[in-house]
């Protein structure tokens, strides 16, 4: 009589289509590989190695998202099923390169269509509301790159074409409010709405209330963007890609000095910290690509969600995750 055919655990629980999961078992016979199957509902999942212990398979494009029942197949066996969390998509045919950016006054998430250095779009910046509906919200900006609101609700776009970050008012235009920040990127408040801005060439700024900048730290230039984000310690934290394949997370105190905040990550990019104060951040980890956490401690950091292409993350008011990729904006409900 053969063993049961049980699945442990997949790893990580969250996902979102076109990414790399683990799927530990036990009693699986992989004798004859082509009777090995993993199934999402009732949706085939590409394997990509297997062994009698464990599965990495990929997410498939699903017709529903939400929790998935997973289960195993092998020898006409099945597994009970397990469930894992994949993300929705909400829109696609974008290109973010940093961070979207939830509006604190409706909840409406706001995000680029950046396109190549110069190049001339007409619709630069979308609003998905609470519904997830899509609609065209400006043109007015050439590379859109980093997007962040103050405390009282007001969003700042900085262009990584012109070194400026603008303020857009209320009437969706664009109104240059920081100039000479180099190849801007990231954009992140202080408790006290001081701005701060990173220029991948290696500055960051600090802009006052009326727009003066004054180079505030420097680190080591970036092959992409800086990518900045406030943590509950009120430092700064910052990622820049180099070509490295072991690159740092970066903390600036307030005095503007620059330390490791945790070291070992591939290409990190967007990051955001929850209520308990972990860190969330796009990377990759020992070969795993999605979104890493970091405990607040920068000593323990694990795969959390995984996903490819991805290039930013935010959270909402909800809790739930935002999770931008190369061409599309995805949605994780979170129970933290």
């Amino acid at each position: 009589m053969s063993k049961e055919l049980k699945i442990l655990g997949i790893d990580p629980a969250l996902a979102l289509p076109g990414a790399e999961v683990t799927i530990d078992c036990e009693n699986l016979n992989t004798s004859d590989p082509t009777l090995c199957a993993v199934w999402l509902q009732n949706q085939r999942a590409p394997i990509v190695a297997l062994s009698p212990r464990r599965v990495l398979a990929i997410v498939p494009e699903l017709k529903q998202s939400g929790l998935i029942e997973v289960t195993l197949e092998s020898n006409g066996q099945r597994s009970e099923a397990v469930s894992l969390e994949v993300g929705k998509q909400l829109a696609e045919d974008l290109h973010p390169v940093a961070n979207p950016a939830f509006d604190p006054d409706d909840g409406s998430l706001f995000v680029t269509r950046s396109g190549s250095r110069g190049e001339q779009l007409p619709v630069t910046i979308f609003r998905i509301d609470v519904s997830g509906e899509v609609t065209e919200f400006s043109g007015d900006i050439t590379n859109p790159t980093g997007i962040a609101f103050d405390s009282s609700g007001q969003m700042f776009v900085s262009s990584r074409m012109d070194g400026i970050v603008y303020r857009i008012t209320p009437f969706k235009e664009a109104v240059p409010f920081a100039r000479n920040l180099g190849v801007a990127t990231g954009i992140a408040f202080d408790r006290s709405d001081m701005m701060y801005v990173g220029d991948r060439t290696g500055t960051i700024y600090k802009v006052n209330g009326i727009g003066e900048e004054s180079a505030w730290a420097q680190l080591e230039p970036s092959v992409s963007a800086y990518h900045l984000a406030f943590g509950p310690d009120d430092d700064l934290y910052v990622t820049g890609p180099t070509v490295a394949s072991f690159d740092s997370v970066w903390r600036v105190n307030a005095h503007g000095d620059v330390s490791v905040f945790y070291r070992g990550l591939g290409r990190p990019q967007g990051l955001a910290f929850d209520r308990l104060g972990n860190m969330y951040v796009v990377a990759s980890l020992r070969g795993r690509r999605g979104v890493v956490r970091i405990s607040p401690d920068g000593k323990d950091a694990r795969m959390f969600a995984a996903g490819m292409n991805l290039v930013g993350l935010a959270f909402s008011v909800t809790g739930d995750l935002a999770l931008a990729s190369t061409d599309s904006i995805y949605s994780l409900t979170l129970e933290l």
